[in-house]
């Protein structure tokens, strides 16, 4: 009988359900996360990471270079040193006007190790040393040279002065093409070579130089040297000239560390200073800060302004405005000679000086082109009649040789002068040309005695007014009465010549302005010269030695058709010239004796409210004085009543309704005044009359009030204004402070 599987399943009974498995808590919680993780990285597939950003669009390795997004990228690294560094030795590589990445690793060395090692090589040289003298041989000098440095190096490390490091130093060059990236490690390789400092390009190691030098802190090429402390301090490029010191003023804030750029230039070896600038680029503004804090410090200041910009200065500090012009009543007489010089000066050395200064003068006034290169002079015959009517003149007036004292002399004039070479045989051509000077158009300039006061502590000459023909001698002649008067007494000066191109225009100015640069020091004078014009500065040979006898220069921005000539008479770097070009308002290149360092001019809210040369912020400020000054007349003026015959009523109509009362009706209440007690001797008050009204007029009493009003808005309107101005001030204080903390 056949067994049919299917029916005996099918009578059997059905096993019991099974129990569910319990799933852990750790295994749910694993798929919870694997499961967010899933979408958190399919959400972050669509987002751009800081990866992403900075990442390079191709990567490329070379034998000798890396094409990184099209840029050729080279890593040098340094091998060897020269036994002495200087302080800052790579800052030369950093002045480079050039994109590169500069990696520094060190690794510290125990002493001890380093110590065993240097004992062997001490054992080594010493042994050398014997040999050759047990041979007789020469000494060795390297031998005896690297047995010294040994042992001061011992004694150092024993006695934790220096500590042992192995230095690694590695440059990433980038360029746009292969041929630049050829010249451009020339240039490095050359540069370090000049310091005896020797570098090597990573062949088949691009992508590891590269890697040291990006900002993560892995030194994928260990090439290091043995050092210590000292030459490895030498080696940090963040080196910059620190201009701060205990006595001077402030000049400005150092842009490569926002220190504070304090200094005297009295303290170096001459006081003198040049400031180079295009129009606009605040170098009036910068002198008035210097002179304004001078001041404060005791120092007096002469200034030759030619162009009014010193008026607002003089008034604040309460100096002497002299402004020289044809009409104006302040005269300097160019034959004025320096009362007292000190021990052991002779009268005749002073008149003949003098007489040197005023035929420079004349070569100015009454010059005429002489040879090929047409520079304004006399001939022989004229030069020789010059010089004996200009000692004629001064003995004219008893001015020989032979005083013992100028202190009580009176100088001659142009007329004396023009007088006795009158009376000369062959003058009259140089009369004819003087004559306009005497009797002429420009006769109100130079013929006339002094009246000038030079005691006030700011004294400023404003050559405004004059034409530009009488520029040079208006200046000549003020610069020459400023020595006599330097000479007569020593104290602690500095002269301002502002647009100092003038006096280079004719070579006797020239000469006599280096002249005085050149002596200054002697007596406790600094010269301040500046000029926009800088290449007729820099072109003319007593420019350049005016700039060489300044110790203190500031450059600030430059013209493109100026920088090379700067670069070239400054000795500045790429970098430096190219910090000139793209300045500010206010910043350039400081120089104090050998320091130099980057500087921004800032000024106080007051300060600048002081020294300001923007236009428009000078005709806000006046304006504001304008309106102030106004209503503070207004406010001052006696307010005038109009009389009107007794018993004579009008009703006036005006904008508000006015009731017509009678005369009686306005007579106030008498009120309870307490009155101090009066003299005797005091006038009797005036009797007044009981029923007599004093008459007034409401239409005039409704007019005043309106007035009133009007006076009252203005001075409100003024206030605002000067509030809203100094707000404005204090924010863009503000700011430039913000500016400097970052």
């Amino acid at each position: 009988m056949a067994i049919e599987i299917g029916k005996i399943k099918a009578s059997m009974p059905a096993p019991p359900p099974e129990k569910p498995k319990k799933v852990k808590q750790e295994v749910v919680q694993e798929q919870i996360d694997r499961s967010a993780l899933e979408e958190e990285r399919i959400y972050r597939r669509g987002v751009v990471t800081v990866k992403d950003i900075i990442a390079p669009a191709s990567f490329e390795v070379k034998p000798t270079y890396l094409l990184l997004s099209g840029l050729y990228v080279r890593t040098l690294f340094v091998i060897t040193y020269p036994r002495h560094i200087g302080l800052g030795w790579s800052s030369p590589l950093i002045n480079l006007n050039k994109t590169f990445d500069v990696g520094m690793f060190f690794y510290p060395l125990k002493a001890n190790i380093i110590l065993k090692q240097l004992q062997k090589k001490v054992g080594i040289f010493e042994a050398k040393i014997l040999a050759d003298a047990e041979k007789g041989a020469p000494r060795d000098p390297i031998a005896e040279t690297a047995l010294r440095d040994i042992e001061s190096l011992r004694d150092a490390l024993t006695q934790g002065i220096e500590h042992f490091f192995q230095f690694s130093f590695y440059i990433t060059i980038y360029a746009k093409t292969e041929a630049e990236l050829g010249k451009y490690t020339e240039e490095v390789e050359s540069l370090f070579g000049s310091k005896l400092i020797y570098t090597k390009t990573g062949f088949y190691q691009a992508e590891q130089g590269f890697n040291s030098t990006v900002p993560l802190g892995n030194d994928e090429l260990m090439i290091n040297y043995n050092m210590n402390t000292s030459p490895i301090a030498a080696s940090f490029p963040f080196i910059s000239s620190d201009l701060t010191s205990d006595n001077g003023i402030l000049y400005g804030i150092n842009r490569h560390n926002n220190s504070l750029i304090l200094f005297d230039r009295f303290s170096l070896q001459n006081a003198n200073s040049v400031v180079f600038a295009t129009s606009g680029a605040g170098k009036s503004y910068a002198i008035k800060l210097e002179i304004l804090r001078s001041l404060m410090m005791g120092t007096d200041v002469i200034v030759i302004d030619p162009e009014y910009e010193y008026k607002d200065l003089s008034d604040a500090v309460g100096g002497t405005f002299v402004n020289v012009s044809l009409a104006s009543e302040a005269k300097v007489n160019p034959f004025d000679l320096p009362r007292g010089i000190g021990e052991g000066t002779k009268v005749d050395d002073i008149i003949r000086s003098a007489v040197i200064t005023l035929k420079g003068l004349l070569r100015i006034m009454i010059g005429q082109p002489i040879g090929e290169g047409g520079r304004l002079g006399f001939t022989p015959g004229e030069d020789s009649l010059l010089d004996r009517a200009l000692i004629e003149t001064y003995a004219k007036k008893d001015i020989t040789p032979d005083l013992t004292s100028l202190a009580d002399v009176d100088p001659p004039t142009l007329t004396d002068f023009k007088d006795v070479l009158d009376g000369m045989e062959g003058s009259a051509d140089l009369v004819a040309r003087l004559e306009k000077y005497i009797d002429g158009t420009f006769s109100g300039l130079l013929n006339s005695p002094t009246n000038v006061e030079m005691s006030n502590q700011l004294v400023v000459f404003s050559v405004r007014d004059l034409e530009d023909e009488l520029r040079p001698v208006a200046i000549y002649t003020i610069i020459n009465y400023i020595w006599n008067v330097v000479r007569s007494e020593r104290k602690k000066r500095i002269l301002v010549v502002d647009e100092a191109w003038w006096l280079m225009q004719n070579e006797d100015s020239a000469k006599f302005i280096f002249a005085l640069v050149k002596r200054a020091r002697k007596y406790y004078l600094g010269v301040t010269t500046i000029t926009q014009d800088v290449n007729d500065f820099l072109r003319s040979e007593y420019g350049q030695a005016i700039v060489t006898n300044s110790a203190m220069q500031l450059l600030m921005k430059q013209s493109p058709s100026a920088a090379d000539a700067i670069q070239k008479s400054f000795h500045l770097t790429d970098g430096e010239k190219y910090l000139l070009l793209e300045s500010g308002v206010g910043e350039g290149i400081f120089f104090a004796g050998q320091k130099h360092a980057a500087i921004k001019i800032v000024a106080s809210y007051t300060e600048d409210q002081i020294v300001t040369t923007n236009p428009q912020q000078l005709l806000e400020i006046e304006s504001a004085k304008k309106e102030f000054e106004a209503s503070q007349q207004e406010e001052e003026a006696p307010v005038e009543e109009t009389p009107v015959e007794q018993g004579q009523e009008e009703q006036v109509s005006v904008e508000a309704p006015i009731k017509t009362v009678s005369p009686e009706a306005v007579v106030p209440e008498p009120a309870v005044v307490e009155t101090p007690a009066v003299s005797q001797n005091a006038p009797e008050p005036p009797v007044v009359e009981e029923g007599v009204i004093e008459p007034f007029d409401i239409e005039a009493d409704a007019k005043e009030a309106e007035e009133l009003a009007q006076q009252q808005q203005k001075a409100q309107d003024a206030a605002t204004a000067l509030l809203a101005s100094e707000e404005e001030g204090k924010a863009e204080a503000d700011k430039i402070r913000d500016s400097l903390s970052v």
